[in-house]
């Protein structure tokens, strides 16, 4: 499966978004890009071009896809009732290993990205690794009983403490490592520091 084999780290820099925890901290000493020095002359203002794609980019990177990928949601999209932004958002919200992150049962999508990929998970009784697989109300992930036994999650709250709170659509049960999706995301579910309508036209051009 392809992907993306650049560093989180420098992605972050590239986006000047921490896309991991890891990276909060070489944000805040490095403030400019991989390439540049804080000697460079300061660029003029970004072009509307540059704003849209550079927030397409960190959009894209921060659920892990690759353009190809994030073009064709963004096609379903544009296709789907509602406003495009908040559609392709939920689109993005409700795949496996997003709800996998946001249940609290993996630190970050790249973890929750691996876990599914390595078939820890049964998906209503039967085991998948699809993590773009997109789930819907009435689905639930169970850790598989062989993988219950591994030390990442028998020491579940060291490698992944509970999160400071849980989308309502998502219900998890840490003790039996189950995860039970009850609704639908909400735009509110997203990151905050999302401008979506700066992707829908980026597309549109």
């Amino acid at each position: 499966m392809a992907r993306n084999t650049d560093s989180i780290v420098k992605q972050s820099r590239r986006e000047g978004y921490a896309l991991h925890p890891k990276a909060h901290k070489v944000l805040v000493k490095r403030t400019v890009g991989p390439g540049k020095s804080l000697s460079s002359r300061p660029a003029r203002g970004a072009s509307q071009y540059l704003v849209q794609l550079r927030e397409k980019q960190k959009v894209k990177r921060m659920y892990g896809l690759l353009e190809k990928q994030f073009s064709n949601l963004m096609k379903e999209a544009s296709r789907s009732k509602g406003q495009s932004g908040e559609v392709i958002l939920k689109l993005l919200e409700q795949r496996a290993d997003n709800v996998v992150y946001r249940s609290g049962l993996a630190a970050t999508r790249p973890a929750a990205r691996q876990l599914v990929n390595h078939g820890h998970f049964l998906l209503n009784g039967r085991r998948f690794d699809i993590p773009s697989l997109r789930l819907k109300a009435g689905d639930e992930l169970t850790v598989r009983p062989h993988s219950q036994k591994t030390s990442y999650f028998t020491s579940l709250d060291e490698t992944s403490p509970a999160p400071a709170s849980i989308p309502e659509w998502i219900k998890t049960d840490r003790k039996k490592l189950t995860i039970k999706v009850t609704g639908q995301p909400t735009r509110d579910d997203a990151e905050p520091d999302i401008n979506e309508q700066l992707i829908v036209e980026y597309y549109s051009r």
